[in-house]
């Protein structure tokens, strides 16, 4: 039973440090002083609590000089991060696959968006190059009624909330375009999709090279429509985006970017991805059913 912050640390260093032995090659050269184990769980615990920024994260560890006595400089935090970024999906993929709740066939499909400048800044910094190298577009989020300069993070979470996979795609890139691309690689799934997804072609391409079902809502104009009891259960179920989505947005910040360069944006988003999967993992052991409670009982106000 987690009930504190220290438990807390404990469970995820365990968890990370297993990982490690069974799945990580051996480090060459001398070992560091904070070792991989510990700097990933630094990583982890921090997004868990909303440290995501490298001041924040170090000067708060230092508060806790029993659970962590060495601390990493930020520079070297931020490099280390970076090389490491591929361990912690590879963990979060572990996860999922001891995850019970990841075995659910039913999908939802959804995106939101990661700006990584502000709209007014993009004509004059001397970052907008490097970032469109990368891909970083102009792009219209329906949702929020407004044109961000960025990517997509497009997300497919099972009806039970979790993230079983996602792509990071330029903002200006239809939802259909690549969602269809994302649920290629997928095998018997049923699917909810909102009507950036709705085209008859792509759902039948699906269903017959991958055997994924994608349900969408026909559009107003469309000849076919669905009865109003199917709408609604539709709609019902597609809640499961927002609920996620708000805890990514809200608890773990995917939403602002603190990141300088793509890679440092790739290493934080697979931090936060796999810090809520983690989360999830640790609620089924502890018999809690949101990934939330995990916050409020490691962190109590």
């Amino acid at each position: 039973m987690i009930t504190s912050f220290a438990d807390f640390c404990l469970a995820v260093y365990v968890l990370v440090d297993d990982f490690l032995l069974q799945h990580a090659p051996m480090r060459p050269g001398p070992r560091p002083r904070c070792s991989d184990s510990e700097l990933i769980t630094l990583v982890l615990v921090g997004e868990c609590r909303g440290w995501d920024q490298e001041t924040e994260l170090i000067a708060a560890f230092g508060d806790y000089p029993d659970l962590f006595p060495v601390l990493p400089e930020r520079s070297r935090f931020n490099r280390r991060r970076r090389n490491l970024m591929g361990t912690v999906n590879r963990l979060r993929q572990v996860l999922l696959r001891h995850l019970d709740l990841a075995l659910d066939r039913q999908c939802a499909i959804d995106s939101l968006p990661i700006p990584v400048l502000g709209f007014h800044l993009v004509p004059r910094s001397p970052a907008t190059g490097a970032w469109r190298v990368y891909g970083a577009a102009f792009g219209w989020i329906k949702s929020k009624k407004q044109t961000i300069f960025g990517y997509k993070l497009h997300l497919l979470i099972t009806l039970n909330g979790v993230i079983l996979d996602f792509v990071l795609a330029p903002a200006n890139q239809a939802d259909l375009t690549v969602g269809t691309g994302l649920l290629a690689a997928q095998r018997n799934l049923t699917v909810l999709g909102d009507k950036g997804y709705v085209s008859a072609p792509a759902a039948a391409q699906l269903a017959d090279q991958a055997d994924v079902r994608l349900l969408t809502v026909p559009r107003r104009n469309q000849r076919h429509q669905l009865a109003p009891e199917q709408v609604h259960l539709h709609n019902r179920w597609r809640h499961i985006i927002e609920t996620v989505t708000s805890q990514l947005a809200g608890q773990l910040q995917i939403e602002t970017n603190r990141a300088k360069s793509f890679w440092g944006l790739c290493a934080r988003l697979y931090s936060k991805l796999t810090a809520h999967t983690l989360c999830l993992y640790l609620n089924r052991l502890c018999g809690a059913d949101n990934v939330l409670q995990i916050k409020h009982l490691a962190f109590p106000n």
